[in-house]
């Protein structure tokens, strides 16, 4: 795989993990998204927070400072304290904005670059993959806080229940082809 092959899938699936949170934003009320279940749990607000501040300590000057930056305050991302669906919304596209604007400086001059997270060296592909793993895991958080919030009326956001064969044959009906898993769902946003 070469580099802007790597790039170009990193992309995709950050693309796709972004709608997928963005679609359940659509889904919910804003009473919804400051739902807390309980203090040890987080509102779907305060996941976005945390992620938009993570995205901006990894990503601001990435190939030049460390990934932690001394101006982040990663308890305070815990603090409940977003105020309304635009200010959500801010913190969310300022944190996808700032990470989509690292991942378009990466080329073969840089990419085999060590940087830092907490004074760690990293590979290009070990931090990516170490976010890549890391903001999805909160977006599943938001989904699964999205679904049981709506319950029954909940959209789903892959293969409903009860349409897994349907959407197999449909699959196995088309020649094989090359593409990325996520085109479809990209390419048909609602």
């Amino acid at each position: 795989m070469t580099i802007n092959n790597y790039l170009e899938s990193v992309f995709k699936q950050f693309e796709y993990y972004k709608m997928l949170g963005e679609k359940t934003f659509a889904q919910l009320t804003d009473e919804q998204l400051f739902y807390q279940y309980n203090l040890e749990s987080n509102s779907i607000a305060t996941i976005v927070k945390h992620i938009s501040g993570n995205m901006l300590s990894r990503w601001t000057d990435f190939l030049t400072t460390d990934g932690e930056k001394d101006w982040r305050n990663r308890e305070a991302e815990f603090d409940n304290d977003v105020q309304n669906r635009a200010e959500l919304m801010l913190l969310w596209n300022e944190g996808w904005t700032c990470l989509f604007t690292a991942l378009k400086s990466i080329n073969s001059d840089n990419f085999e670059q060590i940087i830092y997270i907490r004074n760690q060296g990293h590979s290009i592909t070990e931090a990516i993959n170490r976010q890549l793993a890391h903001y999805p895991y909160h977006i599943g958080q938001i989904v699964f806080s999205g679904k049981m919030l709506k319950e029954k009326e909940w959209d789903s956001l892959s293969i409903p229940r009860g349409d897994s064969q349907k959407v197999n044959e449909e699959k196995f009906a088309q020649p094989k082809k090359k593409t990325h898993f996520t085109d479809e769902f990209l390419n048909n946003k609602k």
